[in-house]
């Protein structure tokens, strides 16, 4: 999906049935009477050959107390500073109304690109209301009848442009990820470690785990405002939000995510959009902080969360949450340390750093972890020192030999980084069992100094030294044939 359009207006003028439209199902409830959306709904929409995520939002009320509409307004209102582009919807039946006018000046302010459209504008009768949205000051209006799918053609001529710059700034900001170390350049080439993040290409950071272990407030803390929406209740964040920010000279963007629970208890189809939210972010971070609840952590979504990271290749680092209330703090860190060895031996020597978002405290620790996992993430580990370092691990464990054959192991390289990944020249590599496989990984770990960072190691063969081998025998030439009759 290339940017998400959050679709706003007032209540009943048509965001839902226009939502329903654009993902071609009917996933969001449809009624004549105001006020039926109560929360932001995605979906994956289409309009041509454009592929973008839609979001249809509760409809704007002219109050901000904390009564139930009051939260609904500051919803939507998180949805417009989430969305990339945002669909403003006015009735072109009713006309222009007071909330019409207010809600244009906040989208004005708070929306960096805004479609304004005219919604059941079928008909003669609609002319009026049509002209007068020029009033609004957010640019000529699209006629639009989401009931009967007119008027589309003109919103995809304003969605086009727009998704053209959004595709290209998701590939400018996409991570470096499985770089060929013969494509790398500058210090990445020269094998002194990778190069530091800068203004133009930061540092990218995802904070997962499950919900209510106090993702928010640790980045609100880290970011020194109150700029996410932080409460007791889980759940609060809904959306995967990045955030720019310089954390003590680092220039990092980081991103909140939803929570994430176990499959069975997400039943909520906004909730499913959310987690699945939460996982792109995995994918487009280059460092993932698993944060856990000091009172309950390493429970089983904890695992699959840092699995899910390891497996995607991502630098990982464990944050334990809420160690402000803990009393005996040295006999649970040591419990923390022995359940993390034992329940993530695939993330051994991962820094582990203990935390409190409430105060503050804990979180140079964070910052040093969160750096000293990216640069073991861009390890480059010259050939010889690798070849070296093989024979040794041969030596003193040689490989197994299975079926009385034995598998040499001939030659290792490293081909990527960002996560290290290496291959291993060897006879009969399907033959070659796990077991060994791990003990190259773990030796690699720990004489290299790659504590943490996933390792990818493949064995690949390297052909049989007979030229001759497979060959079919070749058949007597006509020659030979006649000689042998006569």
């Amino acid at each position: 999906m290339s940017f998400t359009l959050a679709i706003v207006g007032r209540p009943n003028v048509g965001k839902s049935t226009l939502f329903n439209r654009l993902v071609g199902k009917r996933l969001a409830l449809v009624d004549d009477r105001p006020g039926v959306t109560r929360d932001l709904r995605e979906g994956e929409a289409r309009l041509g050959d454009l592929r973008f995520t839609v979001i249809d939002t509760a409809g704007l009320e002219d109050v901000t107390d904390d009564s139930l509409q009051g939260r609904m307004r500051r919803l939507t209102e998180r949805a417009v500073d989430m969305a990339d582009i945002c669909l403003f919807l006015i009735d072109a039946r009713t006309g222009v109304t007071p909330s019409d006018e207010v809600f244009a000046d906040i989208l004005r302010k708070r929306a960096a690109h805004v479609i304004l459209a005219a919604n059941k504008a079928e008909g003669a009768a609609a002319d009026a209301g049509v002209l007068e949205a020029w009033s609004l000051g957010l640019g000529e209006p699209i006629r639009l009848s989401a009931e009967h799918g007119e008027g589309l053609n003109d919103l995809y001529a304003q969605l086009a442009p727009l998704a053209e710059q959004f595709a290209a700034r998701a590939e400018r900001e996409a991570p470096r990820t499985d770089v060929d170390i013969d494509g790398q350049d500058g210090d990445d080439a020269a094998g002194d470690g990778p190069a530091m993040p800068r203004p133009d290409k930061p540092l990218q950071v995802a904070v997962v785990g499950r919900p209510n272990a106090g993702k928010s407030t640790l980045i609100n803390r880290i970011i020194g405002e109150d700029r996410l929406l932080t409460g007791p209740e889980a759940g609060i964040t809904r959306d995967a939000i990045s955030i720019r920010t310089d954390w003590d000279g680092v220039p990092m963007r980081i991103f909140d995510t939803a929570g994430m629970r176990k499959k069975a208890r997400v039943q909520e189809k906004l909730e499913k959009l959310s987690v699945s939210d939460g996982l792109r972010a995995v994918r487009f971070a280059e460092v993932v902080v698993v944060l856990l609840d000091a009172a309950t952590p390493f429970e089983q979504q904890d695992l699959r969360i840092a699995d899910l990271a390891e497996r995607e290749g991502r630098a990982v680092v464990i944050a334990v949450n809420k160690w402000d209330v803990e009393t005996d703090r040295q006999q649970k860190l040591r419990e923390l340390r022995e359940a993390f060895e034992r329940l993530l031996p695939q993330l051994r020597g991962a820094p582990l750093v203990t935390v409190s978002a409430r105060t503050g405290r804990g979180l140079d620790r964070l910052h040093a972890a969160i750096l000293r996992a990216y640069q073991v993430w861009n390890r480059r580990v010259p050939t010889a020192a690798l070849n070296r370092w093989l024979a040794g691990m041969v030596e003193a464990h040689p490989p197994p030999a299975p079926q009385g054959r034995r598998i040499r192991l001939r030659y290792m390289t490293q081909v990527k980084t960002r996560p290290p990944a290496f291959v291993v020249m060897c006879s009969h590599p399907d033959r070659m069992p796990a077991s060994y496989t791990r003990y190259l990984v773990n030796g690699l770990r720990d004489d290299f100094d790659m504590p943490g960072t996933p390792i990818r190691l493949t064995m690949r063969g390297q052909g049989d030294r007979n030229p001759y081998k497979g060959r079919r025998k070749s058949q007597p030439s006509a020659l030979r044939k006649h000689l042998k009759k006569s």
